[in-house]
């Protein structure tokens, strides 16, 4: 039974980390929108921007509700990353080790 509990939160470490690169990268292409440095006329970017917005937009939308931006600057998906991060170096260690531990 370990070893399918370490498979199900790899798997989820996993997801979490590409949800996270998926933040990064869309705030990255938000900058590049913003700077006029890329554009969304490129069938290619706005293949990808649409992609990441969709992605990202459920969970970041209840963050932007609560958080107001900063100077015109959205600080909602760097408190998202944070928490992101904060769920995998320890929630899911203390929940991984809870399960193997009842499980014997």
């Amino acid at each position: 039974m370990a070893p399918i509990i370490n498979l199900i939160f790899f798997i989820l470490n996993a997801l979490l980390d590409l949800l996270w690169w998926a933040i990064v990268i869309s705030a990255i292409l938000s900058w590049l929108f913003a700077f006029d440095v890329i554009n969304r006329r490129n069938q290619f970017v706005y293949n990808v921007a649409t992609f990441l917005d969709r992605v990202t937009d459920p969970i970041l939308r209840p963050f932007r509700k609560i958080i107001p931006t900063i100077g015109g600057v959205d600080i909602s998906p760097i408190i998202v990353l944070l928490l992101l991060r904060g769920v995998q170096l320890f929630i899911l260690p203390a929940l991984q080790n809870t399960l193997l531990n009842l499980l014997g």
